[in-house]
């Protein structure tokens, strides 16, 4: 079993890879230990809210690799650990029979080389599967420059894959993490989508990744801006056929010359994740939330912030309006969207109905009539300064979970 020091080591060279979420995939116990189904999958949350249900630990912390922005880099002075396949397995079943987590998040730094790292992370999960018979998630991370063999060996054993790209852009790679390379990490996703696809086709074989891919943006290491951010986001979704893109505000973990002394902060984290969800299922495009040489606002969140460039478009009718832009509606979501389809079809909607179907009238009632009745404010400049007030107060709140208010709101005034 693995020594407590290392266990240590290991699983804090893992903790800023935030691309771990375990929904998603339908693995069913076939007379072993564990099971992915969805409904089986406990999530527990660290405290800015990053789930850690998943045993998150690297096999090796000792890089050959010098990525400017990574605690693991080899010119940083650390203490180096490094487990094998029977110590991860051992340590993997055990935590699970103690109900400590439901799942496994395995990556590592590149040791050795790119092939004998990717071999040993592919011995692990095969062992865990195939000798312990554990049945549990296991979400495998791909080496860059590694065989491609390898890597489709792994993912016929893994939930879910996923290789980081870290920096948008390939100049920032060349600049920050000079071992690594738009190919190195692009390539292998298109070829595991296509190994995904091909596979499915094949009569009798078990559809493999069925979790899919996710990867991890690092923002604000580098220059890009949210719109650079986004545009990447959308075709990652669009062509490599990406479940998930993460996003994590950048750390400065180490000192270096060349990246910024501050954190990104949590403010421009929340509002790229809040433009992502508009992405995957709100049908908006990164091209109408804004352009590749735009930030998004902090003042208030990027549904609110499209809305008020369209003020042509509103208000809206809500007992009438198509359901595509109701979506668009600020304050009103999927599930209140559905409500609100649902109900017009046996009655005419007033607006305390829209109350108990959970719409947020202080932000759509400057967008819709209800019954053609308009509740909100006339001019632009108006809404613009409520939405603003809206937004900072909730943004408070948001940071503050965790944290004192006064830290909280200190946090928000600098980034405002």
């Amino acid at each position: 079993m693995m020594d407590a020091e290392k266990l240590k080591i290991l699983a804090a060279g893992a903790k800023y890879d935030v691309s771990c979420s375990s929904s998603g995939s339908g693995r069913k116990n076939a007379g072993g230990l564990g099971n992915a189904a969805p409904a089986g999958i406990c999530h527990s949350f660290t405290p800015d809210g990053r789930c850690v249900s998943l045993l998150k630990i690297l096999m090796s912390n000792d890089c050959i690799f010098d990525c400017r922005y990574c605690v693991n880099r080899v010119s940083n002075d650390l203490p180096r650990a490094s487990a094998t396949a029977e110590e991860i397995c051992e340590l993997t079943v055990a935590f699970y029979k103690r109900n400590y987590i439901e799942g496994l998040f395995l990556s590592s730094a590149v040791h050795v080389s790119p092939d004998k790292t990717m071999e040993e992370m592919v011995r692990a999960v095969k062992l865990l599967r195939t000798v312990y018979r554990f049945n549990g998630y296991i979400h495998l991370k791909g080496i860059p420059h590694a065989d491609a063999a390898l890597v489709r060996e792994g993912a016929k054993y893994a939930d879910r894959m996923s290789y980081n790209i870290e920096l948008p852009s390939e100049q920032s790679l060349r600049l920050l993490a000079p071992q690594k390379s738009k190919k190195s990490l692009l390539l292998p996703m298109r070829e595991l989508t296509e190994y995904k696809k091909m596979t499915a086709m094949e009569k009798g074989k078990r559809n493999i990744l069925p979790a899919g891919q996710t990867t991890q943006l690092i923002v604000g290491a580098s220059p890009e801006t949210d719109g650079k951010i986004l545009h990447l986001a959308q075709a990652l979704y669009d062509k490599a056929g990406l479940k998930r893109v993460y996003y994590s505000g950048y750390m400065p973990v180490v000192h270096d010359s060349l990246l910024p002394d501050k954190p990104a902060g949590a403010l421009r984290e929340h509002r790229l994740y809040q433009a992502d969800w508009l992405l995957r299922f709100y049908g908006f495009t990164a091209d109408e939330l804004l352009s590749e040489g735009e930030n998004l606002p902090f003042e208030y969140d990027p549904k609110c912030a499209w809305a008020l460039r369209n003020m042509h478009l509103f208000p809206v009718e809500v007992n009438t309006c198509p359901a595509e832009l109701l979506l668009r509606v600020p304050g009103i979501g999927m599930r209140g969207a559905k409500r609100i389809l649902e109900a017009r079809r046996y009655a005419s909607l007033r607006y305390e109905d829209l109350a108990r179907m959970r719409v947020v009238l202080k932000r759509a009632k400057h967008f819709i009539t209800c019954s053609g009745k308009f509740y909100g404010f006339e001019t632009p400049r108006q809404v613009k300064r409520s939405l603003a007030l809206q937004g900072a107060a909730e943004n408070a709140e948001q940071l503050s979970l965790f944290s004192s208010p006064e830290t909280a709101l200190t946090s928000l005034t600098g980034e405002l």
